[in-house]
């Protein structure tokens, strides 16, 4: 996928698309700024309350409405772990407190990585966000596996459910497609 920047953010003119330190980059050939573009940081939570998850339906594209933790993209000057309590608050109007990091999950062709935390709800009350149809506690049996809306949800459910039942929450990290 080539980038989408065609000017210059210094000067003006126009960028071309070649390779410069490394690999294929946007260069400005008439100042020689190298423009680095990164991945975009998706940060959400699985949040558990007694033997539940929260999850949203989804009121917003892509995907509306199918099923997915809580998350979004993490904002300008934000700590990751604040981006998944704020987009928990926005998308089912709840408090977490967040335990630690449970998956790092990787789209390179989308040009995006997820963390998802490992969170508590500090009161189990759910509601729903303005980005949501509805939000709901789910026991294991009840996830609606069919209906998620992203592999990165998918990814971070299973290994939570399976490390519940050893014992051990730890991190996790996977790439889509996964193998």
């Amino acid at each position: 996928m080539l980038p989408i920047q065609k000017y210059c953010s210094f000067c003006g003119n126009e960028v071309v698309y070649k390779f410069a330190e490394g690999r294929n980059r946007v260069v400005c050939e008439h100042c020689n700024t190298i423009h680095y573009t990164n991945p975009k940081i998706v940060v959400g939570a699985l949040s558990v309350w007694e033997d539940k998850v929260l999850l949203c339906r989804r009121a917003i594209e892509p995907r509306k409405g199918f099923w997915n933790l809580p998350a979004g993209y993490l904002e300008d000057f934000e700590k990751a772990e604040d981006g998944a309590i704020r987009e928990t608050w926005e998308e089912a109007g709840t408090d977490i407190e967040i335990q630690q990091v449970l998956a790092v999950y990787n789209i390179p062709q989308a040009n995006q990585v997820y963390i998802h935390f490992y969170a508590k709800l500090k009161d189990g009350i759910v509601r729903n966000g303005e980005e949501s149809i509805e939000s709901a506690l789910f026991s294991e049996d009840e996830i609606p596996w069919n209906e998620m809306a992203f592999t990165s949800s998918a990814f971070a459910l299973r290994h939570y459910f399976e490390a519940r039942k050893n014992g051990n929450i730890q991190t996790y990290l996977g790439t889509y497609p996964e193998k």
